[in-house]
C-alpha cells in the first residue's frame, strides 16, 4: 500500500514539475494555486461530462447501477482513508491487499444484493406472466 502511495505521489510530482515549467517556458507565470486551479478544474468538468453522460445512460437501463458506482466509489474513498489512517495513526498495517480484500467485501454483498433483487423480479415476472395465461 505504501508503495502504491509513493509511486502516485511521484507521478503527481513530476507531472506537476513538468506542468510548472511548460507554463512557465510559455511565459504564463502561473503561481501553484493557480497551476492547481486550471488542472483540477479542467480534470474535474471533464470528469463531469464523463460522469454525466454515463449516468444518463445507466439511469434508461437501471437506478441500481447509479446506486452501485456511487456507492462503490464512496467505498473506494472509505477504504483509502481507513488505511491512511492507520499508517497515521500507526494502528494496524497499511496494505493494498487490506484495501483489495475490503473492495471484494463490499463486492461480494452487492452480489448477493442483486442476486436477491433479480429472483424478486423473476418471481414478479412468473406472477404477471401467470396472471396473464389464466386470465385469457
Amino acid at each position: 500500500m505504501r508503495e502504491v502511495i509513493l509511486l502516485l505521489a511521484e507521478l503527481v510530482n513530476v507531472w506537476h514539475d513538468v506542468l510548472m515549467e511548460v507554463t512557465q517556458a510559455l511565459g504564463w507565470n502561473l503561481t501553484d494555486k493557480d497551476l492547481h486551479f486550471w488542472v483540477i478544474g479542467i480534470l474535474g468538468i471533464f470528469g463531469l461530462l464523463f460522469v454525466d453522460i454515463l449516468f444518463h445512460y445507466l439511469a434508461k437501463l437501471s437506478i441500481t447501477a447509479i446506486s452501485f458506482l456511487f456507492a462503490f466509489t464512496m467505498m473506494l474513498v472509505f477504504v483509502f482513508a481507513v488505511e491512511i489512517q492507520q499508517k497515521v495513526t500507526g494502528r494496524g498495517n497499511m496494505e493494498f491487499a487490506d484495501a483489495v480484500a475490503s473492495i471484494y467485501g463490499f463486492l461480494a454483498f452487492c452480489s448477493v444484493y442483486i442476486l436477491i433483487r433479480l429472483a424478486i423480479y423473476g418471481v414478479k415476472i412468473f406472477k404477471q406472466k401467470r396472471a396473464q395465461d389464466t386470465s385469457a
